[in-house]
């Protein structure tokens, strides 16, 4: 993201040729940017398993770690709708035009909500800039609640299949969990690569190879 930053031009006129230029001029632009487009996807589909284990082992118990993890989430999921606002496409402009216009339905004070997000009285320059700025920002947050997600774990300690006191049973990390939880990121890169080089537009969309027009 950090690199993609250094040639994107968060501006309505200039954002769409901008990434187009990442992918065609950029030296391995067009990786970097597959990759970064493709990771978020694979993120959420790990995130996805991950509270799903934790409903099946019970764990929204530990109603500190839970919490933490579910603001992880939420946090997430407004920086990936950022973030998919940025290419300045077609879905892109109205995937932002639906998902702000959500917060209209409030009584009393939904549209000045909207028409504050947007930064006027429609999507414009405005919007595309606190986008991006926040889906810059946002990341550095998730990465500190990450490590305080980690650090509630360590002294709450984690569940099991059996609902039973882990801290009873210990085995040591390495090389036990070190082993297997390699083993699951070489599988897990594998498939990412694959999807990279092999269908790399797999989980996009292909309205969003049009530049954002409202009138269409």
């Amino acid at each position: 993201g950090f690199m993609l930053s250094m040639n994107y031009c968060p501006n309505i006129d200039l954002a769409f040729m901008s990434i187009s230029h990442i992918m065609k001029d950029v030296n391995s632009g067009w990786l970097i940017r597959l990759m970064h487009m493709n990771g978020a996807s694979f993120y959420f589909m790990i995130m996805y398993l991950h509270i799903a284990r934790n409903l099946f082992y019970y764990s929204f118990k530990l109603n500190m770690v839970w919490n933490i993890g579910i603001t992880i989430f939420l946090l997430s999921m407004m920086t990936a709708f950022m973030g998919y606002v940025l290419p300045w496409g077609q879905m892109s402009f109205w995937g932002a035009m639906v998902i702000t216009n959500l917060m209209s339905a409030i009584p009393y004070i939904g549209q000045l909500l909207v028409e504050w997000v947007w930064g006027g009285f429609s999507i414009n320059n405005s919007t595309l800039n606190r986008f991006f700025s926040l889906h810059f920002i946002l990341p550095l947050i998730i990465m500190m609640l990450v490590m305080l997600h980690l650090i509630v774990l360590h002294f709450t300690g984690s569940t099991n299949p059996m609902g039973t006191n882990s801290n009873i049973y210990k085995i040591p990390f390495y090389p036990y969990f070190m082993i297997k939880d390699l083993l699951g990121f070489i599988l897990i890169m594998t498939i990412f690569m694959f999807i990279n080089f092999q269908y790399p537009y797999y989980f996009g969309d292909p309205d969003n190879f049009k530049m954002a027009n409202s009138m269409i």
